[in-house]
């Protein structure tokens, strides 16, 4: 039985991992797969791929491209969605702030250097032509620390996942201002170095499962019930959600999109060089 460590952020995109994980599916092929929750997100991720603590990450392609770049022995295995995330940039309710120019020299509540709250900040602020160097940043954990930053004043605005918000936003706790794309598929999976050449089979077992799941995921019989259940949201929101959300599915990912997204990364000033696009990857 190989054992293998999975994490993920806590939210309805990895749900598909849940379902096979409830139906043992990954014994079929002898693993013994166990979840963990990273609520940091993607900083978190990268930390623990470094340290071992996970084998296998469901991470933001910015985060894990820019955390390889600079030292993190692991390859992207495949793309798990295809579809842009969207990250609301959000001020708390009794804010001044009114609108995105408004922002340019305010303080970004972050989960961690290098997460995807960090980085989505400096896309963002790129796009609105503001100098990044003069980007200021607070670092407050997850979701939770950016609620509280906000609402003490230590930070003036949070971008996380839009659909993950929402429900924030409607309570009154967030206000949006805005909201900014990835210019890229938002999520890859990431693996250790060392997984990959001790126990490839495995690998390549578990993506099988997990595409698989995700080819019929939006088919489940009341999915958008279940989800919106879960992660307390409105069932208009889940079914938006799943309407612009497309899983990969296991096509294999391509040196040409790795390369796209490092000359963008590096035009954001995220990454200080473009590496060998074949040095990032590796399809099972």
């Amino acid at each position: 039985m190989t054992e293998l460590k999975v994490g993920g952020v806590p939210e309805h995109f990895n749900y598909p991992w849940y379902l096979t994980l409830k139906n043992k599916e990954y014994a079929n092929g002898k693993i013994n797969l166990r979840w963990k929750n990273f609520p940091g997100g993607t900083g978190e991720m990268c930390k623990g791929l470094r340290s071992g603590t996970v084998d296998v990450a469901i991470v933001l392609t910015e985060g894990i491209i820019k955390d390889i770049s600079e030292g993190n022995p692991s390859k992207i295995v495949q793309v798990f969605v295809d579809s842009p995330l969207i990250w609301g940039i959000h001020v708390s309710e009794n804010s001044a702030f009114k609108s995105i120019e408004e922002l340019e020299r305010a303080t970004i509540a972050i989960s961690r250097f290098g997460s995807g709250s960090h980085l989505m900040a400096i896309v963002n602020a790129f796009n609105q032509g503001w100098n990044i160097d003069q980007l200021k940043f607070e670092v407050v954990g997850n979701l939770q620390g950016g609620i509280n930053a906000l609402k003490n004043g230590t930070a003036d605005y949070f971008m996380w996942e839009h659909f993950t918000t929402k429900p924030l936003v409607d309570n009154g706790v967030f206000r949006r201002i805005k909201d900014c794309l990835t210019p890229w598929p938002c999520f890859v999976i990431a693996v250790r170095n060392e997984v990959l050449e001790q126990h490839p089979e495995a690998v390549a077992s578990v993506l099988e499962v997990i595409n698989k799941q995700t080819s019929s995921f939006k088919n489940i019989r009341n999915i958008d019930r279940t989800l919106a259940i879960r992660y307390e949201q409105k069932l208009s929101d889940v079914q938006k959600w799943l309407k612009i959300t497309e899983w990969n599915n296991g096509k294999p990912i391509t040196k040409n999109l790795i390369s796209s997204i490092q000359k963008q990364l590096f035009r954001f000033n995220v990454i200080k060089e473009i590496k060998n696009s074949g040095t990032f990857i590796k399809n099972m």
